[in-house]
């Protein structure tokens, strides 16, 4: 079966258009869901295209058996990896310079007390094919003393850097998470692993396990932070930043960056529009989500004046030389914060110039806006009447981003907001907010698409056409 399409062309009950001379490919076609990462679902040749099969149309059940992916010129399936034992997978990535992903893996043989959480998964990196390579990716170590490079918890979306070394991750922490009131809270923050050495860690709890990189935590949170500060009690939504060319980000002692969100606490007189109430004891606090960037020093391996492995009462924290910076301050603007409502990622261009977000303009519609990483002025890139609704990513040659606009498909021209329509829509057909992701050479943009067939509707695998030179 041809499952190339042009422009008013059907598969079964599905209609799509195309603009500016783009196809179409439906790469999948089985009755169950496909769920595409928000980032580097390609491999790094452009001949495949990772997901994961979870078992609701939103993703938010964590219950897919296998990794798969999908042949972009054939649409033959290969299944990568099966789990076992009881386990789940999901949220495959992919490294852009070799062949080879890292996932999300859940605990085998499930407990009551130890089933899949934030605080209870991990990391697998593995090469297609080559089922000696399957290696947990983070250490997990949850009895004190607990081991550098070792993680205490959970960690969550994996991606490699543009080199294909470091692995950045959000993280949860189970022992803190078990003792809520005997020392620091468990928040999400952000961590990396980097191929510095194995972690081995000692068989004190089943639950323990070793690892193939050194991980630590990049990001510092507060329990408490200091209104109208830059202190954050949660990071999340990270992404790389592009080194600039000729230079390392952010000075000589910085190997690199990574871009975030991060809540800051404001004090209010009344709950303005934005952000999220911290409790009722605190009616005139709130939440704000602003964009961070933290730059990771060159050694990751070496602690500050806090253990990189934390204790029993605190978390861990980042190694020395590591620098938090707060990129956005937008806590008077009539829509204050980053649009956290439409879940996206910030977005680096590939030459470090700019990292781009979503934020709301005065008129309460979500906007495309970009800022440099070493700080300065935000600029808005599109200046629509219709939101930006999906997470996006930006086109290999730096002038070009692809997302969702009502249930369209568009690709954003950044340097003058200019959007044009790549797959558009319909009745039987919806585009999903979840991923548009470019291929590695920029040529193609792979989407999910929900496609109704009688009373049931499945997410697909799509690639379009980019318009972009």
């Amino acid at each position: 079966m041809d499952d190339r399409l042009k422009a008013g062309e059907t598969i079964g009950l599905m209609a799509m258009q195309v603009m500016g001379g783009g196809m179409i490919s439906q790469l999948t076609h089985r009755q169950q869901h496909h769920h595409l990462t928000n980032t580097h679902v390609w491999s790094w040749d452009g001949r495949w295209v990772y997901y994961d099969i979870r078992s609701d149309a939103d993703g938010a059940v964590f219950d897919g058996p296998r990794i798969e992916r999908v042949n972009t010129k054939t649409s033959e399936v290969e299944v990568v990896y099966e789990a076992s034992h009881g386990a789940c997978v999901g949220v495959a990535t992919a490294s852009p310079t070799e062949d080879r992903l890292v996932f999300i893996h859940g605990p085998e043989d499930p407990t009551s007390d130890w089933n899949y959480s934030a605080s209870h998964r991990r990391g697998v990196v593995m090469c297609p094919g080559q089922a000696s390579s399957v290696q947990n990716l983070d250490a997990r170590d949850i009895v004190d003393p607990f081991t550098p490079g070792a993680l205490r918890g959970g960690s969550h979306v994996h991606v490699f850097d543009d080199e294909g070394q470091w692995v950045s991750f959000t993280y949860e922490d189970h022992v803190l998470a078990m003792e809520p009131t005997g020392g620091q809270k468990n928040q999400r923050n952000v961590g990396v692993s980097i191929p510095h050495q194995p972690v081995s860690v000692p068989s004190t709890h089943p639950r323990n396990h070793e690892g193939a990189f050194w991980s630590v935590l990049a990001t510092r949170t507060h329990d408490r932070p200091e209104p109208g500060s830059d202190q954050i009690c949660k990071a999340y939504e990270d992404a790389w930043v592009a080194k600039k060319k000729g230079q390392v980000p952010s000075g000589k002692t910085s190997a690199k960056a990574l871009a975030f969100l991060g809540d800051v606490v404001i004090e209010t007189d009344s709950m303005q529009r934005g952000g999220a109430a911290l409790g009722a004891q605190e009616h005139l606090r709130k939440t704000v989500p602003e964009l961070f960037v933290v730059d990771l020093p060159v050694d990751c391996s070496v602690a500050g004046s806090e253990p990189l492995q934390g204790t029993a009462t605190t978390r861990p924290a980042p190694p020395v030389g590591t620098v938090q910076r707060r990129l956005t301050r937008t806590t008077d603007r009539p829509y204050p914060g980053v649009a956290t409502d439409v879940r996206h990622w910030p977005r680096s261009k590939p030459d470090g110039s700019e990292v781009c977000f979503l934020m709301r303009d005065d008129h309460g519609v979500i906007q495309l806006w970009s800022v440099p990483p070493d700080g300065g002025s935000l600029k808005q890139i599109t200046r629509g009447k219709e939101s930006v609704a999906s997470a996006f990513t930006i086109h290999p040659g730096g002038n070009h981003a692809a997302c969702v606009m009502g249930n369209s498909v568009c690709e954003v021209d950044l340097s003058d907001g200019r959007v044009v329509t790549l797959a558009e829509g319909g009745e039987q057909f919806r585009c999903l907010p979840f991923a548009v992701v470019y291929s590695p050479d920029g040529s193609r943009v792979a989407f999910g698409g929900a496609v109704s067939s009688g009373d049931k509707s499945c997410n697909q695998v799509f690639v379009v056409d980019s318009t972009a030179d």
